[in-house]
């Protein structure tokens, strides 16, 4: 946490926005000096853990403001997100721009430690219902997956210490579409059996990346999934049993496409590296929201 002049730990965040900002509130309040990086830059807050959080303007096309934003850093994280779904952008920010920050790093002589790669659960391409874990083979099928781990594969670049961190779908504070659907009524379950999803809540993305900074002997990759995945129907009927709602209808729609398979990810490494899930399953992730009145509005 801190060097042995005194001075905080400085983390570099390329990507400071849902999962970014929250990980980088944790890591002031613990005493690190937090350096968020995007678009727009931001003001400099104070913790009372002796840290501080700065955003800094630094798009990782600038080389010279990325370089500068570097300079010093212990630990570093890229969570930045695509601004599209396309092709392009996101090998723009993947793959071109995870290859930027690393060069950054390397340029500013930064002194290292370990840089987490927040990578997804999209990298497989398996779609049966199977049970899939770090070592299951990555095949994806769609270009968001595949360059996803292309952007893997840019780590073997870095002269330092990474660990790739593969997310599932990331739900919490402010994300609650599902809640506030089932509140107005509008939500339908799948005419067959629903497509089985994986996912985790904010808080435990930023905790899972905050404990993969400075675990010792550290695997290369780690699966960032609650405990349980489970169908989006039975979310939906979670939610509607909590909001004291009467059963769902099912969607009759020609159009719709959902159907049961997907693939089932396993945290097994992650919860035995001694990581300890806030919400471990969607029960209680999505039963904390609940009880904040999340969804009451839309999002």
């Amino acid at each position: 946490m801190t060097l042995p002049d005194g001075t905080p730990s400085h983390v570099v965040i390329a990507g400071c926005g849902y999962v970014g900002t929250a990980l980088a509130e944790r890591l002031a309040a613990a005493g690190f000096r937090v350096t968020g990086l995007r678009r727009s830059g931001g003001p400099t807050r104070s913790f009372e853990g002796g840290g501080s959080f700065a955003v800094r303007s630094a798009p990782l096309a600038d080389r010279e403001a990325l370089t500068s934003a570097c300079e010093g850093a212990e630990y570093a994280v890229f969570a930045a997100a695509a601004d599209a779904s396309t092709d392009e952008a996101y090998r723009q920010t993947y793959v071109d721009g995870l290859r930027a920050f690393v060069t950054a790093l390397r340029a500013a002589h930064a002194p290292v430690r370990r840089l987490v790669f927040t990578s997804s659960t999209g990298v497989y391409g398996q779609s049966q219902g199977e049970w899939v874990d770090e070592a299951s083979p990555t095949e994806p099928r769609g270009f968001t997956g595949q360059r996803m781990l292309e952007a893997e594969g840019v780590l073997s670049e870095a002269p330092f210490s990474t660990v790739v961190l593969r997310l599932g779908g990331i739900y919490g504070p402010g994300r609650a579409r599902m809640i506030a659907a089932v509140r107005r009524g509008e939500a339908r379950l799948s005419p067959g059996a629903g497509p089985i999803t994986n996912r985790i809540h904010r808080d435990d993305a930023a905790g899972a990346i905050a404990h993969l900074l400075s675990l010792d002997g550290a695997e290369a990759v780690y699966l960032g999934v609650d405990s349980e995945p489970a169908s989006r129907d039975d979310v939906l009927r979670f939610l509607a049993r909590s909001l004291g709602l009467p059963a769902l209808p099912i969607d009759g729609s020609t159009a719709s496409r959902l159907r049961g398979g997907e693939k089932r990810c396993n945290n097994a490494r992650l919860r035995a590296s001694g990581y300890t899930f806030v919400h471990p399953t969607y029960r209680d992730g999505y039963g904390a929201l609940l009880a904040a009145g999340e969804g009451a509005t839309a999002d």
